[in-house]
């Protein structure tokens, strides 16, 4: 009986997704007379309903040029622009499609001059997916590969202060996953394993832009294991680089204690 039920439930939900998408079907075959400027109908009607964020409706119009125009010169356009609707609408599953909309653009038109922008949007879908820092960070690690991809290919590009910005937000919140892993450790006072981790996001990442609490707990770590002429340098490199940080006052005490303790001190 419970199985009839969820079948007929899923009936049901198939029977309506697919008159919606019917519906919206049927409003793509409305072209003008004339097959001359039914391509660009399509394009046009889709960026109308963009700009109406009707994204099902939209992805009916491009989906028709693509798949039916393959002459069109809207047709890399629309290709772009279903990638959009994805992103735009969001949802994991959104963006997962989204991301395959992209790579494909990729492959069929790899010397297109809207290349660069596709490759960015690539990697945009998986910042969209990034999980917070103590989570699995599969996705971070899948829009550093595609950023990188871009820096690669496009050095050139006008996109290129966006392609940094995003590049800047994944590597952050992969550097932020490893500090607090660090952090963990230190506050275990398990020192040793605190150290390797913030060496290591210091090592990969060494423009993280919270370094300044690495550069701290690092030094402290080191200083509590009596590794202090080793954690100096990273108190100072706080201080040097770092004109705001809730960890300035602390710094300049051990860093004046270090300094007064070691002979010929500056």
């Amino acid at each position: 009986m419970i199985s009839d039920f969820r079948s007929s439930g899923l009936l049901i939900v198939a029977l309506a997704l697919a008159a919606a998408l019917g519906g919206c079907a049927e409003k793509t075959k409305a072209l003008p007379p004339g097959s001359a400027d039914a391509d660009k109908f399509l394009f046009d009607r889709g960026g109308a309903a963009v700009k109406d964020k009707k994204w099902i409706e939209a992805r009916e119009y491009y989906r028709n040029l693509v798949d039916n125009y393959p002459q069109s010169p809207f047709r890399p356009d629309a290709k772009l622009a279903l990638g959009d609707t994805y992103l735009s609408q969001g949802g994991t599953e959104n963006l997962l499609l989204a991301a395959n909309e992209f790579r494909e653009f990729q492959t069929f038109y790899p010397t297109h001059q809207r290349a660069d922008y596709a490759q960015l949007q690539l990697a945009r879908s998986y910042t969209r997916q990034m999980l917070a820092p103590e989570r699995d960070q599969s996705a971070t690690r899948d829009a550093i590969k595609e950023i990188e991809v871009f820096l690669q290919r496009y050095p050139n590009s006008a996109l290129m202060s966006d392609a940094r910005q995003i590049e800047r937000e994944a590597k952050d919140r992969l550097s932020t996953a490893g500090y607090r892993v660090g952090y963990f450790y230190f506050r275990q006072r398990w020192y040793p394993g605190a150290i390797d981790r913030f060496r290591e996001v210091l090592s990969n990442d060494p423009e993280f832009t919270r370094r300044d609490a690495v550069y701290y707990y690092l030094a402290e770590a080191l200083y509590r294991t009596d590794k202090k002429a080793e954690a100096l340098p990273y108190y100072e490199r706080l201080l040097r680089e770092f004109e705001q940080s809730e960890y300035l006052a602390e710094t300049q005490k051990r860093v004046a204690e270090l300094k007064g303790a070691t002979p010929g001190g500056r």
